[in-house]
């Protein structure tokens, strides 16, 4: 077994950076033993979208970003043994093996190790009035709508199983962020089911890397209060992780960023809503003795953490119809722009009134030098309104299921263009399904984590 294990995240959501892999990797390939490269691209929403898009075409369904995200680190990451593990399969994680398959053949290397998680979709396991009792966080269901997605967050032991089975990539739909990373850590170091404290320190590491960039400085950034340095070469985080759960976050070095006891911190903190039971599908985490301590430059070790037996449930977010989201801008400016800006969204609300009464209407006013500021930015640096004259950018959006009067929306604020009032300019509009979601606690039974290997051809 392992002694000591390295994982870099190369991304923190499916918007992630491209080129955030290179120094992970380059990193990684000087280390011996096992590396991982993790990729974290799966919202809620992503995967809701994920799912629209495999129901209207049935061999498509993963994460859009899947080619943009892994296609710099695929090679490199194979010629240096360093295994990949990320949850782009969204809706469809089959499919984006296969995809990566192609991808792999067409980079000369034919005969990549491509395992599949499967399991997570539950639409075909209970029906809307059965998802519906068990909603726990509000009555969105309980009218059983359709519903569009049902997944439920698998546990680490799946993706064990899959790295055991010789996976050079490990592809997923819907898992807990911190399993992308335990999964790894139960391989290498063989840790039992049940040894909760470290099983706790794994979703812990995985907790600080799940969100990628995040610990290393990004979000944390806050010029004058919180000074990040590099923040164009923001570097992704890496964790070198013992075999007794403790374990040190960093970054490549020459990277941007910063790694240190408040960046840490901060993202320990992040989206947890009990220090003492953060509740995974593979163990409940607590962090109250949780030990952070500044070791060298960028490098944070982190020790403490104490788990408890995983809850008897999993947790499932299902999504439903949302209608449409209706969004159309103009500008206004000049002399009287504010007063024009505001005749505008008069003469739209009023027209609405009439023709769709029942359409809810949000109106905003948007800018300060935004039309006439070149594209240097000086003139906004300088915060100088032309003439002593803010321009505004006047917003109108409407969600509604309704189509026909998102559309009648969008061609009212496009009609401003010559009905007036006057200089109105720069018009957008946009027209967007949108989905709602909710949460479930899901019994364990009703999930069955599947591990495939694809074929090679």
């Amino acid at each position: 077994m392992a002694q000591q294990v390295w994982i870099g995240a190369a991304a923190g959501f499916a918007g992630d950076r491209a080129d955030a892999s290179g120094p992970l990797i380059e990193a990684l390939a000087r280390h011996d033993g096992p590396r991982f490269l993790i990729f974290e691209t799966l919202a809620e929403r992503t995967l809701a979208l994920a799912q629209l898009d495999r129901l209207a075409d049935p061999s498509r369904g993963e994460v859009p970003a899947l080619k943009r995200l892994l296609m710099p680190a695929l090679a490199p990451c194979i010629a240096a043994g360093i295994r990949i593990v990320g949850n782009f399969g969204g809706a469809n994680p089959r499919g984006a093996a296969a995809k990566i398959r192609q991808w792999g053949k067409e980079l000369g290397w034919p005969e990549i190790k491509i395992a599949v998680v499967e399991g997570d979709d539950l639409r075909s396991k209970l029906t809307a009035a059965e998802f519906a009792r068990f909603e726990s966080d509000g009555d969105l269901l309980r009218g059983e709508p359709e519903i569009v997605a049902a997944n439920a967050y698998l546990g680490a032991e799946a993706i064990a199983e899959a790295l055991s089975r010789g996976a050079d990539i490990v592809v997923t739909g819907r898992v807990a962020d911190p399993a992308l990373v335990l999964g790894p850590l139960k391989h290498s170091f063989g840790w039992a089911d049940d040894d909760w404290d470290r099983l706790a320190a794994g979703v812990l590491a995985g907790h600080l890397l799940e969100c990628g960039s995040q610990v290393t400085g990004g979000y944390f950034a806050d010029p004058g209060i919180k000074d990040v340095p590099g923040m164009d070469t923001l570097g992704y985080p890496l964790a070198e992780v013992e075999r007794d759960g403790s374990f040190v976050v960093t970054k490549p070095v020459g990277t941007g960023g910063l790694v240190d006891r408040r960046t840490v911190t901060e993202q320990i903190l992040y989206e947890i809503h009990d220090p003492a039971a953060y509740l995974t599908p593979d163990v409940v985490l607590d962090l109250t003795d949780v030990e952070i301590e500044e070791i060298g430059r960028d490098r944070v070790s982190v020790k403490g953490a104490r788990g408890h037996a995983a809850p008897n449930t999993l947790k499932a977010t299902i999504c439903i119809d949302g209608g449409l989201l209706a969004e159309a801008e103009i500008s206004y400016t000049g002399p009287n722009a504010r007063a024009r800006a505001g005749l505008a969204i008069e003469t739209v609300t009023k027209r609405m009134a009439r023709f769709h009464p029942a359409l809810q209407i949000r109106a905003d006013l948007i800018g300060s030098v935004s039309v006439f500021g070149d594209s240097a930015g000086a003139m906004l640096a300088a915060a100088t309104p032309v003439s002593g004259n803010a321009d505004l950018r006047v917003r109108f959006a409407a969600e509604t299921t309704d189509g026909a009067a998102a559309e009648c929306l969008l061609d009212e604020v496009e009609a401003l263009y010559c009905a007036g009032p006057a200089g109105g300019g720069g018009v957008r509009k946009r027209l967007t399904p949108r989905l709602r979601s909710t949460s479930c606690l899901i019994a364990r039974d009703l999930v069955s984590p599947q591990v495939s290997m694809l074929e090679v051809p």
